[in-house]
């Protein structure tokens, strides 16, 4: 099984955070590959830079087209998901929506420690894009700036555990999950420390997108109709070659 897992942000101490976690969790028959965005930002806290992440996902993903057997968007908040959803025909699996499921699993409530005051409202928007608002406990934060973004588990080590323990004992949270890629790995630092269960996306994303690789080879099949449909074949411009080539097959 081969998982190509793109860093929609442009920090390679991020993407071997990322790839370090997923290769923790990953089965032993699973290749692992790893992109990082060409273009965009250090790390996504906006809206638009969500939306500048997610067209770096597709290129990069494009570059890769034909090469894997599911695909991973390792950022929090899935930038472009739903689109590349549309546009492969193999599992598109997001870290937001893998570790919702997850906690969704372990319990009613979650909480989500996030590493920015400014990517809160961001976060919101998600969990309800996944109509899951009304099992949202709490999201806290990181409010101080952050030296690196390659070492936020470092720097903020007990700020970190210190909202974990905030959420599940004033907020009331049955699952705490630790958002961001920067963030990958945390959960098993927190193992034990913590008196409910915490949830990485990176190594949620990994196990669920191997489910689903499963899945589809047991002739589940893809969507040919539906809202996830590939995209029409119509004339476009000023595309990379590699995008152009994917979005020219037509639906």
């Amino acid at each position: 099984m081969n998982l190509l897992i793109v860093n929609p942000n442009i920090s390679a101490s991020v993407t071997d955070l990322i790839h370090a976690e997923a290769q923790r969790t990953a089965a032993p028959n699973t290749r692992i590959t790893m992109a990082t965005a060409a273009f965009g930002v250090a790390y996504i806290e906006t809206r638009f830079e969500a939306l500048v992440g997610g067209y770096a996902t597709a290129c990069a993903a494009a570059e890769h087209a034909g090469q894997f057997d599911g695909l991973v968007v390792a950022a929090f908040g899935d930038p472009g998901l739903a689109g590349l959803k549309e546009l492969f025909d193999v599992p598109v699996v997001g870290m937001t929506e893998a570790a919702l499921a997850s906690a969704c699993l372990l319990g009613q409530r979650f909480s989500i420690i996030a590493i920015s005051h400014r990517i809160e409202a961001w976060y919101r928007e998600c969990v309800a894009a996944n109509g899951l608002t009304s099992r949202l406990a709490s999201i806290r934060s990181l409010q101080s700036p952050l030296r690196d973004i390659g070492s936020v588990q470092e720097d903020h080590a007990e700020r970190l555990e210190a909202m974990s323990l905030q959420a599940v004992r004033e907020d009331g949270a049955d699952v705490i999950i630790v958002a961001g890629a920067p963030l990958a790995g945390l959960a098993r630092s927190l193992k034990g420390k913590i008196p409910v269960p915490v949830v990485d996306g990176v190594s949620s994303a990994v196990r669920h997108c191997e489910s689903l690789v499963a899945l589809v080879a047991l002739q589940a099949g893809s969507a040919r109709e539906g809202s996830f449909a590939r995209p029409p074949k119509k004339p476009n411009a000023g595309l990379p070659p590699t995008l152009a080539r994917l979005l020219g097959q037509g639906g």
